[in-house]
């Protein structure tokens, strides 16, 4: 037991490590190659901070345990929103503004009620998977083209956390030393992860899905929480909520799309009935707070994480 808690362990460390020594390798290889910065921000950072629960999710496919990879999916998102939101505002309130807030908030609503309407349909499968990656494609070419547009009108973008420091003379062999190191590191953290949490189930009597919910996708909700605390000290606390509604989306259509495309996801009966609905209800949740305009503090926050709590605690019992 000791030793695939250990497992456990070592396969979260290495995903944090390697998945952020992923994103400095490709940030540095597409600054190199004259990418603007804002696009690199939408698109490469973006993907790069989902490798950790993209790995996780097709390792889980291809060791015949769907449930792990929709529960990662599922508590990801749930985590995203109750934890990576609430313990940052513990320390400074977030700020919901924009317009811009609003809109990525429609869509990660939209990517929600269209990957439950999947679920309900039956086993994800790859047509299903293919509807998924199609709405991903479509977010990133309209966030793409507002971007645009908002420099070719002289509006400076907001600063991206995970550009900040980036090298672009990074030299060749430190970017191919960083890739090459990241591309090892995530599946084989993702296999330990996986094999790990798979083993202590079985053990303990807990389903896969369960595990899933809980340890896996906190695990690889890992960065993004990290992220949201550091900027929460820098007082930028508002990073945390662009950052849980992105990596949300990304979550729902891009790694269920590319799980889908590995092989089938068979919906257990308890999601089907409880965490799905949690998913959405966490979801729905921060819309009053978008649109109103409402800052998070200690109270919200306090309210975030103790919901959390409870949610784990319904799932154990």
């Amino acid at each position: 037991m000791l030793l695939h808690l250990g497992m456990i362990a070592g396969g979260l460390v290495l995903l944090v490590i390697a998945g952020d020594i992923l994103v400095r390798g490709a940030v540095g290889l597409s600054l190199r190659l004259g990418i603007p910065a804002l696009i690199v921000g939408l698109t490469v950072v973006a993907f790069g901070t989902s490798a950790p629960e993209m790995l996780v999710s097709v390792a889980a496919v291809l060791d015949n345990a769907p449930a792990i990879a929709l529960g990662n999916v599922i508590g990801s998102n749930i985590a995203n929103v109750l934890l990576v939101l609430g313990l940052p505002a513990l320390i400074a309130k977030i700020r919901p503004e924009g317009k811009d807030t609003r809109q990525s908030y429609l869509i990660m609503i939209a990517a929600s009620v269209l990957f439950i309407g999947l679920c309900w349909l039956g086993p994800i499968r790859w047509p299903h998977a293919l509807v998924l990656l199609a709405g991903l494609g479509l977010m990133l070419a309209v966030q793409i083209r507002d971007a645009l547009a908002h420099r070719a009108a002289g509006e400076a973008p907001e600063p991206d956390e995970a550009l900040e420091g980036a090298d672009p003379e990074m030299p060749w062999a430190k970017i191919a030393l960083f890739l090459v190191l990241g591309l090892i590191g995530l599946p084989l953290g993702a296999h330990y992860l996986v094999e790990g949490a798979t083993h202590v189930a079985r053990a303990y009597g807990v389903s896969e899905a369960v595990i899933g919910l809980t340890l896996v996708a906190i695990g690889t909700s890992l960065p993004e929480l990290a992220t949201s605390v550091v900027a929460a000290m820098k007082g930028r606390a508002d990073v945390a909520l662009g950052n849980v509604i992105g990596s949300n989306i990304f979550n729902l259509l891009g790694i269920i799309g590319v799980a889908g495309l590995v092989g089938p996801l068979p919906v257990p009966p308890e999601m089907l009935r409880f965490d799905l609905w949690v998913m959405l209800g966490c979801a729905l949740l921060i819309g009053p707070i978008i649109y109103r305009g409402w800052p998070i503090g200690k109270r919200w926050g306090t309210a975030l994480v103790g919901l959390y709590a409870a949610y784990v605690v319904v799932l154990i019992v």
